[in-house]
């Protein structure tokens, strides 16, 4: 039976990637968090035990960004990334046989603002403030760690598309709610991706023992906000939604304290390697993606 550790696996990605790898691969799955019933973060012994022999270890934990970026909730955001990956590689070192594969989560916002030009992991330009920082600590902690029997891969993640959780829910209420026109100037890029194309990202680059680094995670056809806006009100059934200008969004922003970076930043990122390597997309265009979606 394949062995599987994840870690911070209670929200909307991690669930659903347990519940695949269950039912799916047979898999047992073992979760790192602080949800009772799960392995504890400062219980070293049973994490070094978890992961002896492991499949993979996935590690997705951090503090959610949507929030307000005060320097309480930065320093959160930072160190449940920096601090969760360094336990995890400390574990990885004291592993008699470590596991075989250690993927940690990065994020798509690491590249810079584009509305230029696509962001590929070769030619892609890293970007600036906060959000940029805590992606490269991130990825800086991950790679830190020299462990020759483990192969690391770090995903940058775009937005994750999916039913039942997620970005989703928010997206949907506007548009029901006649909100679901451009928001800003509708230029900026929405890089995504389908959670279930996540999963089979991850099963993909597992069973390609040559392959390492740095991969992103987002379709091959990101599309504005203007698009993206457009394509949730069709699917729908919507036919008008009001605009929201960047005065309103940060008004908004305070009130139910977020940031509208979330919405606001053109993230135009392209899954070069992946393609390169030969994956293929289940839900690579949008209206594929929403289809499935809002079926469910």
């Amino acid at each position: 039976m394949k062995k599987i550790v994840l870690a911070g696996g209670t929200g909307f990605i991690g669930t659903y990637l347990a519940k695949k790898f269950t039912k799916e691969q047979q898999a047992q799955v073992l979760m790192i968090s602080r949800r009772q019933g799960h392995i504890a973060w400062n219980d070293r012994e049973a994490i070094v035990a978890a992961m002896e022999e492991a499949d993979m270890l996935i590690n997705l934990a951090g503090k959610s960004v949507n929030c307000r970026y005060n320097e309480n909730n930065k320093e959160l955001i930072l160190k449940s990334r920096t601090e969760t990956t360094n336990i995890l590689g400390s574990a990885v070192e004291a592993c008699r046989i470590p596991p075989r594969t250690w993927f940690n989560a990065s994020t798509a916002t690491i590249y810079r603002h584009a509305e230029d030009k696509p962001m590929t992991e070769e030619q892609g330009e890293i970007g600036e403030g906060f959000s940029v920082e805590v992606a490269k600590e991130w990825e800086r902690a991950f790679f830190s760690f020299r462990v020759p029997q483990t192969r690391q891969i770090a995903l940058r993640i775009a937005i994750v598309l999916g039913p039942g959780g997620g970005v989703m829910t928010p997206y949907v209420n506007l548009v029901k709610f006649g909100l679901g026109g451009v928001q800003g100037t509708g230029k900026q890029r929405f890089s995504w991706i389908h959670v279930e194309d996540l999963y089979r990202m991850i099963l993909f680059l597992q069973g390609k023992e040559e392959l390492s680094g740095v991969f992103n995670g987002a379709s091959p056809y990101p599309v504005t906000n203007k698009e993206l806006m457009e394509q949730l009100r069709l699917a729908l059934n919507r036919r008008m939604g009001l605009p929201s200008p960047k005065w309103l969004l940060e008004l908004g922003a305070g009130l139910i304290r977020t940031e509208t970076e979330l919405v606001l930043k053109s993230r135009w990122v392209i899954p070069d390697r992946l393609c390169k390597a030969g994956f293929h997309f289940a839900y690579d265009t949008l209206n594929e993606a929403l289809a499935d979606i809002l079926k469910r």
